[in-house]
């Protein structure tokens, strides 16, 4: 194939690349090295046509990914097939040209076979239906580009099958195995890092289960993301620039794991105490090292109210595009385990104690590991007895082959408390839910991405719990809170199918279902909540969460009194009940 290496200077940027002709080469996965080394697109600005010309190139792009029979098929490396076309897009002065290069781009993968059968999309099986609406917008698109890409949809094949994404046997969640690394990267790149917004913005578009729960605008979020990741100047600014995307799909799963070093506050020190948002204020809950916390003069239930003279609310302003969350309290959550961080030197800290408002300096001390994900269950084992009428299990700790003896010990207690407020050690929605219910209990049904309508969700049957001949008869009381994800959001809604289950404390992280890892370009890894999770009435957990029947919080003065105020509520409630 032809190329020309061209050098200029056009619209504010630089690029020096290599141009494919309008003729695209058909070459495999694994065959093309054309840029292996890098996508040679330097930016150094981006203008507002560019911008635009952009945003239809990426969502054609991803739309071309999982419904173009040749892409599909896996006769493409589609990555580099978009950094082929990019300095085109980049150089077009208008829309009109813009588009029309798209048309030649589409025409270039060959014609559209006919389907038999073709795909349908029966509405009433889905929870969710592609959003492409945006296929018949006549001020985005010129006539030939919408007819490029409704013929292409509507001549999409019923064999449901994808090169650039599967669905994982039994679960049902997607897997993006097809998706390169590029490891080796060297920043700042524009065109991979643009590839690597590209990417993300379309695994959310047509793999997303909670895609009508993201909060805000998707297509925003892409207009909006495209200079600072694009004009990212090196690694760290590219890692952030997308962290803050990712954070923009309000999903807890989400967050760009493969870089918290470069989330805010940075360092390699933090404080020896930890800190929870109570009463909507950052306080002290515990000591992170003992004697360290100990000699610091910081009390459980003392409010840090300023960290080196900047006020809390200020801080947790700066640091909230950069942090994934379902909801408000899970994003204090993770805040509040990581404003610990900073340089390995003294934090004044502006603190509010019970005789008034000090100035206190507090050592750093070095990072051990990674920043701390305290539990907030009680200590000791897995299995207590809180009195004679009263027992207490804890899934941090718990195996699923000790649950029968567990439920033997409680049989005759008249409350048992499931404290949830932690990650299971053990999957055990069935082996202890089974004990709680009367008869076969339906308790969650699952939505499941189609692969030949992509972007669409359908209903799966509901789960059902079969019971135990041994069944508990006493009050069951479930205890959730903030520290409740995932895993431990699946369980409570197991343990609260029971006829006697009540639901003690406050709302859960709101990320529920099988995760999908996402490799991003340069190494980065996120995730999504994979599956859709929802109650058999059809009501949704993602961001929601877990939805108290008693909502108790804990309070400042229960920190101080080194009291667990969720846990005396539900020995309160069991008590009430006898």
């Amino acid at each position: 194939m032809l190329r020309n290496i061209i050098c200029s200077t056009l619209l504010g940027f630089v690029f020096a690349v290599s141009m494919a002709t309008a003729q695209a080469d058909t070459q495999a996965p694994g065959t093309n090295h054309e840029f292996d080394a890098g996508s040679r697109i330097s930016l150094q600005q981006l203008s507002t046509i560019q911008v635009d010309n952009l945003i239809i190139t990426g969502k054609v792009w991803g739309f071309l990914k999982y419904h173009h029979p040749s892409v599909v098929g896996g006769q493409y490396q589609w990555d580099y097939e978009l950094l082929k076309i990019l300095p085109t897009v980049l150089a077009a002065t208008d829309r009109d040209s813009a588009d029309a290069i798209l048309h030649a781009w589409i025409a270039s993968l060959g014609p559209i076979t006919e389907c038999n059968p073709c795909a349908k999309l029966d509405k009433q099986d889905f929870q969710l239906v592609p959003d492409l609406d945006w296929l018949n917008d006549t001020h985005l698109l010129s006539t030939a580009l919408r007819n490029d890409l409704n013929k292409i949809y509507h001549q999409r094949s019923s064999a449901g099958t994808q090169f650039y994404v599967s669905l994982a046997p039994q679960i049902g969640n997607p897997v993006f195995d097809k998706e390169a690394e590029y490891k080796e990267l060297q920043f700042p790149d524009a065109g991979f890092q643009l590839l690597s917004l590209f990417r993300l913005w379309n695994i959310v578009e047509y793999w997303a289960p909670y895609r009508d729960q993201i909060g805000e605008n998707w297509d925003n979020a892409l207009r909006e993301s495209i200079v600072p990741v694009t004009l990212a100047k090196d690694r760290s600014a590219y890692e952030l620039a997308m962290m803050a995307v990712i954070a923009r799909i309000h999903d807890t799963h989400a967050n760009l794991w493969s870089s918290l070093q470069v989330r805010p506050p940075v360092g390699a020190c933090q404080l020896p105490v930890q800190i929870r948002f109570v009463e909507g204020v950052a306080a002290i809950s515990g000591y992170a090292n003992d004697e360290a916390g100990a000699a610091s003069g910081l009390h459980r239930g003392d409010i840090i109210e300023a960290i080196d003279g900047v006020p809390v609310s200020q801080l947790v302003d700066s640091w909230r595009p950069y942090y994934a969350a379902s909801n408000e309290p899970t994003l204090l959550r993770d805040i509040a385990e990581g404003m610990t961080v900073g340089a390995c030197e003294s934090a004044q800290l502006k603190v509010r104690q019970v005789d008034g408002l000090r100035e206190i300096a507090v050592s750093r001390l070095p990072r051990t590991g990674p920043r701390n994900r305290v539990t907030h269950d009680k200590a000791g084992a897995t299995f207590q007895l809180l009195s004679d009428d009263i027992a207490y299990i804890k899934l941090s700790s718990i195996k699923s082959a000790d649950i029968p003896g567990y439920m033997e010990r409680s049989a005759q207690t008249k409350g048992l408390i499931i404290d949830i407020r932690n990650y299971p050690s053990d999957f055990v929605p069935f082996a202890l839910g089974q004990y709680f219910i009367d008869k076969p209990t339906k308790f969650v049904r699952f939505t499941i991405g189609d692969l030949a309508n992509p972007g669409g969700f359908k209903w799966g049957p509901e789960l059902t719990i079969p019971p135990q001949a041994s069944r508990y008869a006493g009050k069951v009381v479930i205890l959730v809170d903030e520290k409740s994800q995932s895993q431990s959001e699946y369980t409570a809604m197991a343990l609260r199918a029971g006829p006697r289950a009540t639901v003690v404390g406050s709302t859960t992280a709101g990320a529920d279902g099988n995760v999908s890892p996402i490799p991003l370009p340069g190494g980065l890894r996120t995730m999504i909540s994979g599956i859709g999770v929802f109650y058999p009435d059809k009501r949704p957990t993602q961001r929601t969460g877990i939805v108290p029947d008693i909502e108790v919080k804990p309070t400042i003065k229960g920190l101080r009194a080194m009291r667990d105020e969720v846990l005396d509520a539900s020995i309160n409630e069991i008590q009430r009940h006898k």
